[in-house]
């Protein structure tokens, strides 16, 4: 499905840490973090070991608890519900726009004023007094940006944190400004298919001083600082990020935008192919959205085209390929947990039903795209016939 884009110096980065006796909370951190502020202009960023890790953390920092509702999408990987789970937080879904995958910005609005109608069936009976609405946990689906800018607008007229999972869109850009810097917190990941990768990872960012602290303190076991090694000022987690990956990172980091630039270049690939086959929907890229960091690569097939058979002869092929996303609130802990049932977020749904990743990665080859462009239009071209 995906190949990371690794050089010689990425590689060398990772043995200069190995012949070192410092393998944790060395200068490579520092060194990751600090390449996360130059590129953003955050004051702060704390590398941790996922993606997962990192907006747990923001779950504490914003003061969400037990209870507390936080306005979030349904089409996502379930790490971005979880993080709310972990704390027992309520996740109140939305639906998304059709186009872009995000999460629907107007229905965000609506769901903020008028939250009793969005609960999920096995909370309705609350009462108002139960019911804390605290955050909105807007995804940056596929690299490009949600409507941040009607999301934050939303969230300040009822005093909401924003916390943005930019988990797939490093070096994404919103009307010029960087993705993850748009909300109160943003989390960046690093698992082998992102833009770049640490093996195992993630960042946080933001401006906000106490809660910069807070999260450094949490990730390393609660200590604060000025705590000795076995001291904890707060309940914490081992979420510390290793030498050895933030050293992978930092040398990634490094040429951030000739690997962005490659992705771009084989998503273009894509498009001029796919573009062209009758029953194939290509990514839709908003107005406001001035740089998409590919993260992966999803078609979406007309109704008419089966997509899960369309998939099984791909991969027999030799393609292998995925259905992104299947949605959260079908997933079968969720159903059980908040009684969502199919056809509650209907858009969601459709493109669950109906997307599909095909291979991607900055370091594919022209002609390796023009293999499974090729495979899709025959494949196509044969479901017709039959």
């Amino acid at each position: 499905m995906s190949s990371p884009d690794l050089n010689d110096a990425d590689r060398q980065a990772v043995l200069n840490v190995v012949n070192t006796p410092i393998l944790s909370m060395g200068k490579y951190t520092a060194d990751f973090e600090k390449a996360f502020c130059d590129l953003t202009g955050a004051k702060h960023a704390i590398a941790v070991n996922s993606g997962t890790a990192g907006l747990h953390l923001c779950v504490r920092a914003a003061g969400i608890g037990a209870g507390d509702l936080v306005i979030t999408t349904p089409f996502s990987f379930v790490a971005s519900s979880n993080a709310l789970l972990f704390e027992n937080a309520i996740p109140v879904f939305v639906d998304i726009d059709p186009k872009t995958g995000n999460i629907n910005p107007e229905l965000v609005a609506d769901a903020a004023k008028n939250i009793e109608k969005y609960l999920p069936r096995t909370h309705r009976q609350l009462s108002a007094v139960h019911r804390p609405l605290k955050a909105i946990l807007p995804v940056d689906v596929f690299g490009q940006p949600a409507d941040m800018d009607a999301i934050n607008a939303a969230a300040k007229e009822r005093g909401l944190t924003v916390i943005e999972d930019s988990c797939e869109a490093l070096g994404a850009m919103y009307k010029g400004r960087p993705a993850g810097t748009l909300g109160d917190f943003g989390v960046f990941a690093f698992y082998p298919n992102k833009q770049i990768t640490t093996g195992e990872g993630g960042v946080i960012i933001t401006n906000d001083d106490k809660a910069a602290r807070f999260m450094r303190a949490l990730r390393n076991q609660g200590r604060a600082p000025g705590d000795t090694w076995l001291q904890h000022t707060h309940l914490g987690y081992n979420y510390r990020i290793d030498e050895m990956s933030a050293a992978m990172g930092a040398s990634q980091m490094s040429r951030l935008d000739e690997i962005l630039s490659k992705r771009e270049r084989v998503a273009a690939w894509y498009e001029s192919r796919l573009a062209e086959i009758a029953g194939v929907e290509v990514p839709f890229i908003e107005s406001f959205t001035t740089r998409v960091s590919w993260f992966v690569y999803v078609i979406r097939f007309d109704k008419k085209i089966n997509r899960d058979e369309m998939a099984k002869k791909l991969e027999a092929r030799g393609i292998p390929v995925r259905p992104y996303f299947l949605p959260i609130h079908l997933q079968p802990y969720m159903m059980e947990r908040f009684g969502w049932r199919e056809g509650d977020f209907p858009v969601t749904e459709d493109l669950g039903r109906r997307g599909l990743a095909i291979p991607f990665s900055g370091v594919m080859t022209e002609e390796q795209v023009e293999f499974v462009c090729s495979a899709i239009r025959e494949e196509i071209t044969l479901n017709v016939k039959r």
